[in-house]
């Protein structure tokens, strides 16, 4: 296959580097850069080694097919205001690496079929009731909330290191949901973040290109959408501590998986407790520092689809570094999008949905 540069710019934004950055460690100059990306010319042998090196993909990298584009106004990213045109690169050139790990894993392996209900135009706390019911949830605390959104279809992935300054986002490819999760943060953060891309791709926020006046809304709308997904308002009114203060938050948030700021907004919007008494909560767990260190941790979710897959293959005698080379990418950033593959059941008191086994198979032929 001819040069690609499609590649180079994807493995650029990757290492969220400047043309003028990646001309310097190449010691060349920065208009063939230019060039290179733009299709007007193909770098020498030499020159594509030095590229190679700078980015840390191997050669072959830049001479596959069209890689999947993802444009930035077909992702839920938050705060884009205070988010710069690299950091953003750099978290859609990762997803574009997942994308290509996704279509990887469907040409081996059967995997679940994306069954996400299109709830646009639906009340954020209806569209989460909705949701539950078509997926048979009940009002039952959610035990692993990674693995629900797999066996309905969504690839879940984790954000890269050089991505931490992303929360989180979520964007729909070829009719296939992703979800991207920054690894960095608590647990609890971490869930919830899973359940607001959730209502960003059931509300229809991630098919749709967003100005910058709206954003505000929808994240309100997704956020609104995450709280009542996870603590739904029937179980929360009949389990909620009779007496609420910090010390009762802290203990029944385990219940529902989340953070004790974020059930203590919960309670706050069901009337459980007031606005002063609200307040009060929130200064006392500022002060306790619960914003930046969450009291009593719960167990970080990993995929166990990407687990399961990869045993599956594995079986058939291709390893992780075997799919890397395939892909033309280095190990470290195949396991980087992929949890490390660990499995870590999530603690919690609920049971979930019965349902809950992705199918995985062997395509036959492959």
């Amino acid at each position: 296959m001819p040069f690609n540069p499609g590649r180079l710019i994807l493995a650029r934004r990757r290492r969220a580097m400047t043309q003028t950055r990646l001309a310097t460690e190449c010691d060349i100059d920065a208009r063939n850069v230019r060039r290179y990306e733009a299709g007007d010319a193909s770098p020498s042998e030499e020159t594509l080694t030095a590229i190679a090196g700078a980015l840390k993909f191997p050669i072959a990298f830049f001479f596959g097919d069209a890689p999947a584009v993802l444009p930035p106004a077909a992702a839920s990213f938050r705060s884009m205001s205070t988010m710069t045109g690299i950091q953003a690169e750099c978290a859609l050139s990762a997803g574009a690496l997942a994308v290509a790990v996704s279509d990887y894993l469907n040409q081996h392996l059967t995997l679940p079929v994306s069954d996400l209900p299109d709830l646009r135009g639906t009340e954020p706390e209806q569209a989460a009731k909705e949701l539950r019911s078509a997926w048979g949830l009940g009002n039952k605390p959610l035990p692993n909330l990674v693995h629900l959104l797999e066996v309905h279809g969504v690839r879940v992935f984790s954000l890269v290191d050089d991505c931490k300054a992303v929360d989180a986002f979520c964007i729909t490819h070829n009719d296939t949901p992703f979800v991207f999760l920054n690894t960095g943060k608590s647990a609890e953060h971490s869930r919830f973040d899973a359940a607001h891309e959730l209502g960003h791709l059931v509300l229809g926020h991630a098919r749709e290109s967003t100005g910058e006046r709206l954003g505000r809304d929808i994240e309100r709308e997704a956020h609104r959408f995450a709280a009542a997904f996870l603590m739904p308002r029937e179980d929360v009114l009949a389990r909620a501590p009779k007496s609420i203060n910090t010390e009762s938050i802290v203990q029944a948030k385990r219940r529902w998986g989340v953070s004790a700021v974020a059930l203590a907004r919960r309670l706050y919007a069901l009337g459980l407790v007031r606005e002063w008494h609200y307040k009060q909560l929130c200064i006392e767990m500022s002060r306790r520092g619960y914003r930046t260190a969450e009291p009593d941790p719960g167990t970080r979710e990993q995929s166990q689809l990407l687990k399961k897959g990869f045993e599956l293959l594995k079986g058939q005698g291709i390893g992780r570094d075997d799919v890397a080379r395939a892909l033309s990418i280095e190990l470290h950033d195949l396991e980087c999008l992929v949890f490390g593959l660990v499995m870590v059941p999530v603690s919690g008191e609920g049971h979930g949905t019965r349902r809950g086994r992705a199918a995985l198979t062997i395509v036959k032929g492959s």
